[in-house]
């Protein structure tokens, strides 16, 4: 279904939809004439006590969540910024990638929205959310490195600008988030298992068990492996009862086999983008939920200090999934006219470099919206 093109009588406040998980959420942002974003209102319904008895996300039952709580949380932000549809300039909302239950939610919401309301439509790369979350706060321009790392991603890219990426480097099999969750579940410590292995790690001995590095001595490669260290980590739990003091040795340990690991490759990435960008300003920017670790976070942050490079990451409650990053990259389309057909499909993979990435040609600019 095609949509004429939006006038530019409609303000730039924009809505976004985020359900691409275990998180339903729902934001407004607006720019302002300086060039600065403001965050007018945000909602996250966490689905934690849902999911807590199965050590993990069920898909069914985050997608009846999603159906249960998004109408609710629309209603919310709009009240709580008091305005109504015709102060909206467009809708955007995660397409993808997700589990597709979930993302199906958040799009056909975000498309009833667009034909009722008569406002453009955005559909917006999940990872893209998280790539350019940290403008949020108005302090990063392009280009910078962005070491993304989360439950479901772990990958280096080179974020030249609104819907161009190069991709430097990734994981080959499970991801960092994953493989806290996983290393969580078979302790017991609780659910989500990031935040867990994280306070049992404050009382534990990294240096009690070792854990492997794989591919860590690749000098040819930014790639990056954690399945092999999720095995080593489920034969330490074998090797001898589970005492308080064995899971905060493991948690601490393991915490910084990850540490290692993202460290050493992040340097190596540095040194890949200051050959290939010519950039005065060099910048890092580390995003998804995992950098939301405080220790993983300080040693990236010393690793940029001493590469030279500027360091930024998110505030807190924009790097776990989040509606206000995804009004912001459906923003910077609105502004390029870069709207979206109610025919797109939502997607459980959609890798962030790739050409479908920006559904091309969709960041030309002058491209089809809702009539005004």
């Amino acid at each position: 279904m095609t949509q004429d093109k939006q006038t530019s009588s409609k303000p730039s406040i924009i809505l976004g939809l985020e359900s691409s998980c275990d998180e339903t959420a729902a934001a407004l942002v607006r720019r302002h004439s300086d060039g600065s974003v403001e965050v007018l209102s945000e909602r996250i319904a966490s689905q934690d006590d849902k999911h807590a008895a199965f050590g993990g996300v069920v898909p069914e039952i985050a997608a009846r969540a999603h159906v249960e709580r998004m109408d609710g949380l629309v209603k919310e932000v709009m009240s709580e910024a008091n305005i109504g549809w015709k102060d909206i300039g467009g809708v955007a909302t995660t397409s993808g990638p997700g589990l597709i239950g979930g993302v199906l939610v958040g799009l056909m919401t975000g498309k009833g929205i667009s034909l009722a309301h008569d406002i453009p439509f955005m559909a917006v790369n999940h990872l893209e959310g998280h790539a350019l979350s940290p403008r949020l706060t108005g302090q990063i321009i392009f280009p910078y490195l962005l070491l993304l790392v989360s439950g479901g991603h772990c990958q280096f890219l080179m974020v030249k600008n609104l819907g161009e990426y190069e991709r430097l480097g990734s994981t080959i099999d499970d991801a960092p988030g994953e493989a806290f969750d996983k290393t969580a579940k078979l302790m017991g410590l609780g659910f989500p298992g990031g935040p867990a292995v994280e306070r049992w790690a404050k009382d534990g001995n990294e240096n009690a068990v070792e854990l492997p590095r794989p591919l860590l001595n690749r000098k040819d490669t930014l790639d990056m492996s954690f399945a092999g260290l999720k095995t080593a980590v489920r034969r330490a739990i074998e090797l001898e009862p589970l005492s308080d003091t064995r899971k905060a040795d493991i948690s601490a340990s393991f915490q910084l086999a990850v540490a290692d690991i993202l460290s050493k490759r992040t340097s190596q990435a540095m040194s890949l983008f200051k050959e290939r960008v010519d950039a005065s300003n060099l910048q890092f920017v580390i995003a998804g939920g995992v950098a939301a670790n405080k220790t993983i976070r300080a040693r990236l942050e010393s690793v940029a200090e001493d590469a030279g490079f500027n360091f930024a990451v998110p505030p807190m409650k924009w790097c776990t999934d989040n509606a206000a990053m995804i009004a912001l990259v459906g923003l910077e389309k609105f502004e390029r006219e870069a709207f979206d057909d109610l025919d797109v499909s939502a997607r459980a993979r959609w890798p962030l470099d790739s050409d479908a990435a920006s559904q091309k040609p969709a960041y030309g600019g002058g491209r089809r919206g809702a009539k005004a």
